[in-house]
């Protein structure tokens, strides 16, 4: 494996979902805890600017383009938020605590 992330690899679905959920959790916590709250609106830029980066490149498709990358957007930011996720009551809670009563803050969600 030569590359980690390839141009074509960000134009995946797995791929842009990746980059997102990467770029956004390093950004939030270079911003800190006071930047939870951001990590969502963070996420659903970086999800909407990669689509609109693939769908520019695209030179065969017409002007719907533009309306077809801001739904895969939303699908990017879907994959990368975790759509399992929402809404809270479907989230399954855990029963294993912390040795010392607190969640370590790699494990704590952003949601």
């Amino acid at each position: 494996m030569n590359d980690l992330f390839t141009w074509a690899a960000l134009g995946s679905l797995t791929g842009a979902s990746a980059a997102t959920l990467l770029a956004t959790n390093v950004i939030g916590g270079l911003i800190g805890p006071n930047g939870d709250k951001a990590r969502k609106w963070i996420a659903l830029g970086i999800a909407l600017a990669l689509s609109y980066l693939t769908a520019a490149f695209a030179t065969d498709a017409g002007a719907e383009k533009w309306i077809i990358a801001f739904f895969n957007g939303l699908v990017v930011f879907s994959a990368a938020l975790g759509v399992n996720q929402l809404p809270p009551r479907n989230r399954q809670a855990t029963s294993s605590r912390v040795a010392q009563g607190r969640e370590p803050r790699i494990l704590r969600s952003w949601v």
